[in-house]
């Protein structure tokens, strides 16, 4: 039969260890060091709100998330999932915006490891070091999966001291109350208003993105279909703890709230300031490490996805049989992880507005069509053999939309980045669209496909 001879990944991974290296995709440590700082610049010390309101969004989403994945644990991730839900044309939109996405966040994560080894190499080229670290990122990751998460695991372990380091500054060195940051939030200008921490908000949910990436790995997973959801719920929890509690002791001990605003690099002001020269550069190495373990972790999943499009048959023929191919000895999609190392190495050159603009909103469409494909899956059956039932059904999905449309209001009225994103987001559903039904439901080859050993095939 034709699905015998589908590729297939191998099966090699325990949920713990798709746990490590789901987390290290999530990077708690990159996310606190370079994406938090954004989300203060944004909204001063009501950045507190902006990461606890995000993890509000991301329970009701993990929720959505593991009901979903313990569906179909599919190396195709949400494309898959949301193709079997909502319909194909639906899950093309989502591949598009996705496979950008993931290609850029691969990008704007390298470049910080340039910003980290400046503390010990002045006046490296960032661009290059981070197209260094996505060469070798990628070299790695064409090993079997199992050596890639002891790799990841080690790395993980290492910048979680850094964030206990970073927290213990903070709690253990108050410049002032937890009080004053809940009750009275301020950004350079005076008082932080409810609109900025909202808008906000979005980045937020950006740094604890990641905990559904588990899913992508559900072909290398045993016992996946219950397994997925575990880690997905795990990873979730772990990340807003690692994430909120070091952003909460930067707030309270920096200082000087003023300066910390207006530092170059909020984070070396912060650790220089209460710990030293020493550590911040101890902490800075560590960072560096953590940024390659995240690149790594990134490729990992990227690639998976761009290996299911080939075996969905997605382009050319030719192209898709290049991407679908398995390493014979490491029994990983090396071309396709080939293909995604050199695509991103080489967007490491672009522009920063750019790659910020261009990852700023995605993921919000994204979750939504995640949270109707919950919603549809149980009205429909397609998520009726589901493992996982997430708890209040559809209380979740519901929530997590509106706190979505709350977020892409406040999106809008931003003109600096938040709209711009929201332009360029609609603008890759459309071209996804677009080829889809031009060349892909002309051609008719394109089939959503699952490994030979899963009945998890069914189509909407």
């Amino acid at each position: 039969m034709a699905t015998e001879q589908r590729p297939r990944l191998r099966r090699g991974l325990r949920v713990l260890a798709t746990l490590l290296i789901t987390l290290s995709a999530i990077t708690p440590a990159s996310s606190v060091f370079i994406i938090a700082p954004g989300v203060i610049g944004q909204a001063g010390s009501g950045a507190f709100w902006s990461f606890v309101i995000a993890g509000v969004v991301g329970v009701f989403m993990a929720f959505v998330y593991a009901e979903l994945a313990s569906a179909y644990p599919l190396s195709g991730g949400e494309y898959a999932i949301v193709g079997r839900t909502l319909g194909r044309l639906p899950g093309f939109v989502t591949l598009g915006l996705l496979l950008i996405t993931q290609l850029l966040i691969i990008a704007v994560i390298a470049l910080g490891v340039g910003t980290y080894l400046s503390v010990i190499f002045p006046n490296l080229n960032a661009p290059t070091v981070a197209a260094v670290t996505t060469v070798l990122a990628t070299v790695l990751a064409v090993f079997d999966i199992k050596v890639n998460a002891w790799v990841t695991g080690v790395f993980l372990a290492i910048e979680m001291v850094a964030l206990v380091v970073v927290s213990a500054l903070g709690l253990f060195h108050p410049a002032r109350s937890f009080g004053d940051l809940i009750v009275h939030p301020v950004v350079a200008g005076g008082p932080a208003a409810i609109g900025v921490i909202g808008a906000a908000t979005a980045v937020a949910i950006f740094s604890y993105n990641g905990y559904g990436s588990a899913v992508y790995f559900g072909e290398e997973t045993k016992d996946a279909h219950r397994g997925i959801a575990r880690a997905i719920l795990w990873a979730l929890a772990i990340t807003i703890v690692a994430e909120l509690v070091p952003v909460t002791a930067v707030l309270i001990g920096a200082p000087s709230l003023g300066r910390l605003f207006g530092a170059d690099n909020m984070m070396t002001y912060f650790i220089t300031s209460v710990g030293g020269a020493g550590l911040n550069t101890a902490i800075s190495l560590a960072i560096a490490l953590a940024i390659l373990n995240a690149v790594l972790a990134i490729i990992l999943i990227t690639a998976r996805m761009m290996f299911s499009t080939g075996r969905d048959a997605a382009w050319p023929a030719p192209v898709s049989r290049a991407l679908a191919s398995i390493h014979p000895k490491f029994a990983t999609p090396w071309i396709a992880t080939i293909v995604v190392g050199v695509i991103a190495a080489a967007l490491c050159y672009a522009n920063e507005q750019f790659l910020l603009v261009t990852t700023a909103t995605t993921i919000v469409a994204v979750y939504a069509a995640l949270c109707l494909s919950a919603v549809n899956g149980r009205r429909n059956g397609s998520t009726g053999h589901a493992a996982y039932r997430m708890p209040l059904f559809p209380v979740a999905p519901i929530l997590a939309l509106v706190a979505l449309g709350y977020v892409v209001y406040e999106n809008a009225l931003d003109p600096k980045v938040g709209r711009p994103s929201l332009y360029v987001t609609v603008g890759i559903g459309v071209v996804s669209a677009a080829y889809y039904l031009l060349v892909l439901r002309r051609r008719g080859t394109w089939e959503l496909r699952g490994p030979a050993d899963e009945s998890c095939e069914s189509l909407v």
